[in-house]
Order: structure tokens, then sequence, then C-alpha cells
């Protein structure tokens, strides 16, 4: 079992930026590919980005790709989503995932989440 807790989320107004952070505790964090996804009201969860298990690449999607930034460290069990120029439309609840295979931006192949964290974009 991992356990993961999502921290750091807000109210940011558009241009700014956030940072969110996922503990993780239980299981070795460094055999799992992380990833963050997100969602909004009314909508599907979505595929944010994700890291390999030893932070040696990373994947975004493309409606973020340039503005958000994922890193890891294993040595505290910890995965960060570095958020900038913060839209409105990037609203939504933040959740941290883990998967024990290759990334992924598949919602289903994540084993392991969070409860989320809301970041809010006022406009």
């Amino acid at each position: 079992q991992v356990q993961l807790v999502e921290s750091g989320g807000g109210l940011v107004q558009a241009g700014d930026s956030l940072r969110v952070s996922c503990a993780a505790s239980g299981r070795t964090f460094n055999g799992y590919t992380m990833g963050w996804f997100r969602q909004a009201p009314g909508k599907e969860r979505e595929f944010v980005a994700a890291i390999t298990w030893n932070g040696g690449r990373t994947y975004y999607a493309d409606s973020v790709k340039g503005r958000f930034t994922i890193s890891r460290d294993n040595a505290k069990n910890t995965v960060d989503l570095q958020m900038n120029s913060l839209k409105p439309e990037d609203t939504a609840v933040y959740y941290c995932a883990c998967r024990s295979g290759l990334s992924s931006n598949i919602r289903r192949e994540y084993e392991y989440w969070g409860q989320g964290t809301q970041v809010t974009v006022s406009s």
C-alpha cells in the first residue's frame, strides 16, 4: 500500500504561479511512476503530468506543456507540480497518483491516489 497526501492548493489570479506537493508513505516510493491528474467540475479526471521512477523522463498534457513542471525527490518521498502562468481553465482538484509500471497518461493504470487539493484560478 502507498498513501499519498497532496498539499499546496489555493486561490490565485490568472498569470500567477503555484506549487502543489504530494507526500508518499508506505511502500518504496522510488519504484513508482508518479503522476498528476486534475478534475474540473462536471468534467472527467484528466492527465496532467507524469515522471519516471528515477526522474529521468517527464510527460505532460499538451494543455500544460511549457507552463507546468513535475519533479520528485526520492529521498523525501515527494513529488511536486510547479504551475506557472496559470489560467482560469486550470481550475480543478489536483490529484497525485502512482503506479508500479512505466509512465502512463491513462487514469485506470494508476494504482494509488491521494484525496486531491483544490486549485482555483480567478480571471
